[in-house]
């Protein structure tokens, strides 16, 4: 569907839209990443005892991470700028017992906070702001000397090739092609994942030690299935605003798990779900 009246994007916009099912999407799409981002926080040493910023936080589940990792004697503050969202991170981290964290509604690039954190951290978020660098320069502030500057973006086009070859079906290929475009016209920064590298650079930074991820699956209970009909459901109110695509074109199924569970089963190869960079640096300026 391409439809004359449709309404453009003149700036960035989350193109998953800020409501009660995209909150769970990340939930579910949490179950699936967070072992990298984990690897990530270890790796630069987030430990016990540390003061942490969590930026995006969203429904919370980098902030959550990070609380059990620092403890008790460390503290987690997660900001975002949609508040309606935080009250689902308070309600997830009350449920879960974590009295070391709490959540501040701000702009990213806007923060009024202390400049005495060990570690400022954050997953999926710079991919929506302008200019990378500036925010990193920006948000470093925040962080002491030696102190831990860690991200984990997405990194789209390896994925979308592997979607669109000849391994999967036209169906797959059809479906994700529709999804670059409505991430690419909202303003998302679709390869943010290697942009890291050079961002942290020109933030001041230094090289940053990366590492590549993709979680596939082929197992029925894989949380994969869930998030990619989920990234549709979220998708579809932009993708009909702009006239990518509607529901009538994508058809209903594309929204539920089972159908991207048997194109999968019928190709015998794995479907890649999110995949990311994550880069940190210790502060040395």
């Amino acid at each position: 569907m391409r439809d004359k009246n449709t309404q453009a994007i003149t700036e960035r916009e989350y193109a998953f839209g800020r409501t009660t099912a995209e909150a769970e999407r990340l939930r579910k799409q949490a179950e699936d990443v967070d072992t990298f981002t984990r690897h990530m926080l270890e790796d630069a040493g987030l430990t016990a005892g540390m003061k942490v910023l969590d930026v995006g936080s969203g429904a919370g589940d980098v902030a959550l991470l990070a609380a059990q990792m620092v403890g008790p004697l460390g503290s987690v503050v997660g900001v975002d700028v949609n508040p309606d969202i935080l009250e689902s991170a308070r309600q997830r981290a009350a449920a879960a017992g974590l009295t070391n964290v709490r959540f501040v509604t701000a702009e990213v690039q806007t923060l009024d906070l202390d400049t005495d954190f060990d570690a400022v951290i954050g997953r999926l978020v710079l991919s929506y702001v302008p200019d990378m660098a500036s925010v990193l320069r920006r948000l470093a502030l925040h962080v002491k000397l030696g102190g831990i500057v860690a991200f984990q973006e997405a990194e789209l086009g390896p994925s979308i090739a592997y979607w669109t070859s000849p391994h999967h079906s036209a169906w797959v290929a059809q479906r994700w092609i529709w999804a670059e475009e409505a991430f690419r016209r909202s303003g998302m920064n679709t390869s943010a994942g290697f942009g890291l590298h050079q961002a942290f650079q020109e933030a001041g930074l230094g090289v940053p030690h990366a590492s590549f991820h993709v979680s596939a699956g082929g197992d029925r209970d894989w949380a994969g299935f869930e998030n990619m009909a989920g990234v549709f459901r979220s998708l579809l109110p932009l993708a009909e605003r702009l006239g990518i695509f509607t529901l009538e074109e994508i058809g209903a199924e594309t929204l539920e798990p089972r159908r991207w569970w048997e194109e999968q089963q019928r190709s015998g190869m794995p479907l890649w779900n999110t995949t990311s960079v994550t880069a940190w640096v210790r502060k040395a300026i």
